[in-house]
């Protein structure tokens, strides 16, 4: 006896491939850059929204005012971890990804950590400064090699693809946005290095510009960089002028 034959599944409809448009919106999400329904970039929602600006600069300013008024590390260490942690219970009740709460108590831990090790309430900053040396090594690198990060990231959101590095006026646009952004990260060193170099004299200071220099420079350079690397459309340009109709 023949065995039975199985039923043929049926065929699964072939896949369409990813468009440009689609890839360009789940590399600019991941990168944390995204756009507005008319193509624009969307500045604070880049920046993660209200609740992300706040989730950034809470810790921060809740260790400065805690220091501030009772003088103990500890107490205004853990204060400042508490408030992290607030904003990931926060996300959990409202089912939103964890990613950057998470990151954000990662951060502000490490940072606690070597505060409390040292016993110096400056050392809070002070992995701050590493993260911001790293981007700018890694925008450099990119900027000379060709692949600014600019270019990676607006191009795709702009539709560009990567088909921008082979027009020499837009891979030098976008290099010099990738510089606007180089520019931001080593204003903050440049500022706020000198200011934890005083000890204990600048804390105060380096406390205030670390929350001023954060996340609403970082808007102001990403719109900034945006609006450098605009493509120049074909109305923007000057049309000559027609020769006059009149007769001779």
């Amino acid at each position: 006896m023949t065995a039975p034959q199985q039923p043929e599944k049926p065929s699964e409809p072939a896949q369409e491939p990813p468009t440009m448009a689609s890839l360009a919106g789940g590399y600019a999400a991941k990168a944390g850059l995204h756009r507005t329904h008319d193509g624009r970039v969307d500045v604070l929602r880049s920046a993660g929204g209200v609740q992300g600006i706040a989730e950034s600069i809470a810790p921060g300013l809740v260790f400065l005012i805690a220091f501030t008024v009772t003088r103990e590390l500890t107490l205004s260490l853990v204060a400042a971890l508490a408030s992290a942690a607030v904003f990931t219970v926060v996300r959990l009740v409202q089912r939103r990804p964890l990613t950057q709460a998470l990151a954000g108590v990662v951060g502000v831990g490490i940072s606690a950590w070597l505060a409390n090790t040292t016993g110096k309430a400056e050392d809070f900053y002070l992995p701050g400064f590493f993260t911001n040396a790293a981007y700018i090594l890694a925008m450099v690198v990119s900027i000379f090699a060709k692949w600014p990060i600019a270019g990676l990231l607006f191009g795709l959101i702009r539709n560009e693809g990567l088909d921008w590095r082979k027009d020499p006026a837009r891979l030098k646009a976008y290099r010099l946005g990738t510089w606007i952004i180089v520019a931001v990260l080593a204003l903050r060193l440049v500022v706020q290095v000198p200011l934890y170099l005083m000890g204990g004299e600048g804390l105060t200071a380096l406390a205030t510009t670390r929350l001023i220099m954060g996340a609403p420079l970082y808007i102001l350079g990403i719109w900034i960089a945006w609006l450098l690397t605009r493509p120049v459309q074909a109305g923007d340009a000057i049309q000559p002028s027609k020769p006059s109709s009149s007769g001779t």
